[in-house]
């Protein structure tokens, strides 16, 4: 799968944890903690993306990331 593809899901899915955000124009910068998703609602984003991916990457790994593009970039690396 495309990182921009991956890209696509985790807004989906931040959409849907965090519902303030659904008329936000995301840009790959955008960090999840500065949209307002507290700790919970970014452990919530990250299994809801790697469920929709089926796949098993340590949420661990994935926390280093700075920004939704980063995210994106990682999980695809590792998928």
């Amino acid at each position: 799968m495309s990182k921009d593809r991956i890209y696509e899901i985790i807004v989906g899915h931040t959409r849907e944890v965090v519902p303030s955000l659904d008329g936000h124009p995301f840009q790959q910068t955008d960090s999840l903690k500065a949209l307002g998703a507290n700790s919970i609602d970014r452990a919530d984003i990250i299994m809801m993306t790697l469920e929709s991916l089926e796949l098993d990457i340590p949420l661990m790994l994935l926390a280093k990331a700075d920004n939704i593009g980063d995210l994106a970039r990682m999980i695809h690396e590792k998928s």
